[in-house]
């Protein structure tokens, strides 16, 4: 019996995600034309996760929302447990952000278009250089007020612990003058696991901390604004969440 209930929750995941799919991928493209901000597209995409999450049984929480400033734009860096983590913060911040995503991505049928054409930007990983100007093109087709979200550790941690955070959010932060805006993801993982297919249904919980100003910072100190940064994630990291923990904001 546990086996056919994971099967089935496996192919409910696959047989949805395709039919939400095909059904905002024809919208978004159209809206690609009608709106050269990407900003429709990316509410279109807040559609398609509301009903992911709703159909899995995801309840994304927020703690914090009061620190977000309407139009400005922040480089949102966060923790990554799920691929539930996306879907999680569209909905709950409330803001337009594009995200900074793996070039791989735009290989999959429909859904990696639907990606670009809503005007996220996808990097090279394996090549830091390369990366960095795949950055500096994507932010050039942003318009003013929109925000980028990094998943600083790069891929979905393997054992649930949050892991070293990777530079190129905070480069982005310092060059252009952006504030960071540290968020942790609470949950997630419980839910759907690195590696794993099988989803279970439950709470996920969004903490947004205060934002961290960065023009008075250089690039010789990276170092001190990653650190900071993963310190205040870490804090509000519950990795038992539901359970009681984590510092209240």
């Amino acid at each position: 019996m546990d086996y056919l209930i994971r099967r089935f929750k496996i192919l409910w995941v696959f047989f949805w995600a395709g039919i939400m799919t095909s059904l905002v991928f024809l919208p978004i493209i159209v809206s690609a034309f009608l709106s050269s901000t990407g900003n429709l597209a990316f509410s279109l995409a807040r559609s398609w996760a509301w009903v992911m999450l709703k159909l899995t049984g995801i309840r994304p929480n927020i703690r914090g929302k009061e620190n977000i400033v309407k139009n400005q734009s922040y480089v949102i860096i966060a923790n990554h447990q799920s691929h539930f983590d996306a879907p999680s913060i569209i909905l709950t911040l409330g803001i337009q952000f594009r995200t900074i995503a793996k070039k791989e991505l735009l290989k999959i049928p429909l859904f990696g278009y639907a990606l670009y054409t809503s005007r996220n930007i996808f990097i090279d990983r394996s090549d830091k250089e390369k990366a960095v100007k795949n950055i500096q093109d994507g932010i050039k087709r942003l318009p003013p007020g929109i925000s980028l979200l990094f998943f600083a550790e790069g891929t979905r941690s393997p054992d649930g612990m949050i892991q070293a955070f990777k530079k190129g959010g905070f480069i982005t932060a310092i060059e252009y003058g952006f504030p960071i805006l540290p968020v942790t993801v609470n949950g997630s993982r419980r839910l759907l696991p690195k590696k794993s297919l099988v989803f279970q249904s439950g709470p996920i919980e969004i903490v947004v901390d205060r934002p961290i100003p960065t023009h008075n910072y250089t690039l010789d100190m990276l170092e001190e604004l990653i650190q900071i940064t993963k310190d205040i994630i870490v804090s509000n990291f519950n990795p038992n969440y539901p359970e009681k923990g984590g510092k209240r904001l």
